[in-house]
């Protein structure tokens, strides 16, 4: 467990305990030197989703699990890396950011759409296009012979 834990808010009467989660620290890849051979700022942080259900309920949980599924490990835990920055704190706080942003897009409920009927006007225009692009099908035949 990493030592700056606090709960992740995802939505503003929703908090998901900070005890649901948890971090590891690793080496970064990619330039940076000395700095980055020596430096673990690489943020791996991993929510619980079956401790989740006793907290946000069982179909919010298998909603996350069935829209964030590539982003779950063996365990069943949503995790989300990040080694953007080439400070642990900022890391730390941008894999946070991320976290908070998947879980509130995978609950949001998809708008029910409503079916519309295309206008008169948008119907005639439509078939004038049909029309005149018969026409200019029909002129670049040649003429049959007589």
């Amino acid at each position: 467990m990493g030592s700056k834990l606090r709960d992740l808010r995802i939505s503003p009467r929703r908090l998901l305990p900070a005890g649901l989660l948890s971090t590891t620290f690793s080496r970064s890849g990619g330039p940076g030197g000395q700095h980055v051979n020596k430096v673990e700022t690489r943020v791996d942080l991993r929510l619980d989703l079956e401790g989740a259900a006793d907290v946000i309920g069982r179909p919010s949980v298998e909603r996350i699990r069935t829209r964030l599924a590539t982003r779950l490990d063996r365990q069943g835990n949503l995790r989300v890396v990040s080694s953007k920055h080439r400070h642990q704190g900022q890391n730390l706080e941008a894999a946070w950011d991320r976290m908070e942003t998947l879980i509130r897009e995978a609950l949001a409920r998809p708008r029910k759409r409503r079916p519309t009927k295309p206008t008169g006007e948008s119907r005639e225009r439509r078939i004038a296009d049909k029309k005149r692009r018969g026409r200019l099908k029909k002129d670049r035949t040649t003429p049959p012979e007589e």
